[in-house]
């Protein structure tokens, strides 16, 4: 059969398309279910738990019974908690910043290559970061005796009567203990930091006629600043876990450092000695809580500072 000229020929109706199913590739997580299982088991586990026993009291009779918030309400009127919080935010105040400027400092003249020994100088302030924290008190604690250390000995030569153990002076030297342990540590994130910086950047700062202090405060200051945030959330973390300087120090000055000397102290003591681990927990999930809130704060302010 002919068609008549001008006639359009009809047009069959496309077919849809074939859809296939996918199937799901499940190979990611052959990578990452290790992780997300050690993950689970070693961390979402325990807290969970710890937050089960902080609802919980021990009874006289009949054991654990559930008690709901009432833990919390006593540790907000827990003068001993409270004490050993203002004495570790006081300790993370001043020593904190002290170490940070001490490694920012050896950093930036580490980093200037204006020293000799630049390389020697690196390793030995970051060694002793490599010695064990029980070794590094029990080796201080030797130098601080009054009576067979260090300075008892420059007592006996000199005629002072320098105490570290004094009560005065004692969160002073748990600090200096500290400062010596992580000084290299968070010098060497500073100084890692300091060698990513272009070389072309120092090279336009001296034909414009830039000096040192300028270089210092245009180019490597900002790019440090990301380092400044995670070494302060660092030390903000391990200044509230402040843990081994006290307790190993603590059969040398009984009098002075107490069981709850810090919270982290106090959470031990607790649990192991006094047999109230639903307060423990209690005491560990607030201090986890307010370590929480303040590095996130941290964090926040440096990055709205990164972002101007």
């Amino acid at each position: 059969m002919t068609m008549a000229s001008g006639t359009v020929p009809p047009v069959s109706p496309a077919r849809p398309p074939i859809r296939r199913k996918t199937r799901k590739d499940w190979r990611g997580w052959i990578f990452v279910g290790p992780f997300m299982a050690v993950f689970a088991l070693v961390f979402i586990a325990p807290l969970v738990y710890a937050i089960y026993l902080s609802l919980f009291r021990r009874q006289l009779i009949g054991g654990n019974s559930f008690v709901g918030l009432d833990n919390y309400t006593q540790l907000l009127q827990d003068q001993a908690f409270w004490s050993s919080l203002t004495r570790v935010l006081l300790f993370l105040v001043i020593q904190v910043p002290i170490m940070l400027i001490i490694a920012l400092a050896a950093a930036m003249a580490i980093d200037s290559a204006r020293i000799y020994g630049a390389n020697l100088f690196r390793i030995a302030l970051f060694l002793p970061y490599a010695v064990p924290a029980v070794v590094a008190v029990l080796m201080w604690g030797f130098i601080y005796g009054d009576q067979f250390g260090l300075v008892g000995q420059l007592n006996d030569a000199i005629g002072t009567g320098l105490n570290p153990f004094d009560r005065s002076w004692i969160l002073v030297s748990i600090g200096n203990i500290v400062t010596w342990s992580f000084v290299g540590y968070n010098m060497l994130i500073f100084y890692t930091t300091l060698k990513t910086i272009p070389a072309e950047l120092y090279e336009a700062a001296e034909l414009d006629g830039a000096g040192q202090f300028w270089i210092i405060r245009a180019i490597k200051l900002p790019a440090l600043r990301g380092s400044l945030v995670i070494a302060t959330i660092f030390s903000i973390i391990g200044s509230f876990q402040l843990f081994n300087e006290p307790n190993i120090l603590r059969p040398l000055v009984k009098s002075i450092i107490t069981t709850d000397y810090t919270p982290n102290m106090y959470a031990y003591n607790l649990a192991f000695s006094g047999q109230q681990q639903n307060y423990s927990a209690t005491v560990a999930i607030v201090m986890g809580v307010v370590t929480a809130i303040i590095a996130y704060v941290v964090q926040l302010r440096g990055s709205r500072t990164e972002d101007r």
